[in-house]
């Protein structure tokens, strides 16, 4: 019988373990600090940042949200990072993507001081992810371990197909599952709009991540019997219902479930782990920071 993995256990159970680091941070004076910015008036940003600022505030991290007018200079946006980067009540940054077009996206990332990128996109950041040696893993494939350490999926040996080749998914997804550790040791292949064959590459993998953001775009007929799925994309489509639209995967999970031995769902999947590894990343960031040794999760 095919497992579906539930996120949102999972996540919680981080929320609930991270309680333990967060009041060993109190006992030595230190609340943990992450600062949301959004710039733009997108609805899916907007509902995102305020599902993180309630993730703080139920685990006991201080939320700061600062946000900008989306018609205003970039060297606001700018000015805002810096001045956050010198807070020393702020561990942990992050600038809610996309930005809006006057926006250099790179110059903000790069912008973000590494020691509060809880994010894991500065240069510096992504380098020390590349050389085994990260200071922070980025939030998505990070809780894509945990998921697949929560489901008894050994990574070790496995050949491991990434679809997507993204700078926050696709690449660190890559990276991490290649990596010399427990949760790593994989044989990994990405695949990406010019790969010719996909279904090929798919049925050979023990353990497929789809994150290329094309809806439905793996299903059961490019799995093998036993695959792993897991399904980061979140899709909105037309639907004949009173939304007028529903969400879906990069997975046609019908047809998918069927072959594969453990499944995420769309929602309810990775989206939970996202927000978790978060929260997870700003408490590192203020035991770093401040020089105060806690355990995580």
């Amino acid at each position: 019988m095919t497992e579906v993995i539930d996120g949102n256990a999972v996540a919680q159970r981080i929320r609930d373990d991270l309680r333990d680091s967060i009041e060993t941070l109190a006992d030595a004076g230190v609340e943990p600090g992450l600062a949301t910015v959004l710039m733009s008036d997108d609805p899916a940003s907007e509902t995102y940042v305020s599902m993180k600022q309630r993730d703080c505030e139920e685990v006991g991290i201080e939320g700061i949200h600062v946000e900008i007018d989306e018609d205003a200079p970039a060297q606001e946006l700018y000015d805002t990072v810096e001045d956050l980067n010198a807070d020393p009540d702020v561990h942990g940054i992050l600038v809610q993507m996309p930005v809006v077009d006057q926006v250099d996206e790179r110059r903000v990332l790069r912008s973000v001081a590494p020691e509060k990128d809880v994010d894991g996109f500065h240069p510096e950041n992504v380098g020390r992810l590349v050389a085994g040696d990260p200071r922070f893993k980025p939030c998505t494939p990070h809780g894509i371990q945990k998921l697949l350490e929560h489901a008894g999926v050994d990574t070790e040996g496995a050949e491991a197909v990434i679809v997507g080749r993204s700078d926050i998914v696709g690449k660190p997804m890559a990276n991490l599952l290649i990596q010399k550790s427990p949760l790593g040791n994989a044989t990994t292949t990405v695949c990406h709009s010019r790969t010719e064959d996909l279904a090929a590459h798919t049925r050979a993998a023990d353990i497929v991540v789809a994150a290329a953001g094309v809806p439905e775009l793996v299903d059961g007929s490019m799995l093998s019997e036993g695959t792993v799925v897991i399904d980061v994309g979140v899709n909105r489509v037309d639907a004949d219902n009173e939304k007028g639209y529903e969400l879906v995967g990069d997975v046609d999970f019908e047809s998918a479930e069927e072959k594969a031995a453990a499944i995420t769902p769309v929602p309810g999947g990775v989206g939970p782990m996202t927000r978790a590894m978060l929260l997870y990343n700003t408490v590192k960031a203020a035991g770093l920071q401040e020089d105060v040794a806690v355990d995580l999760p």
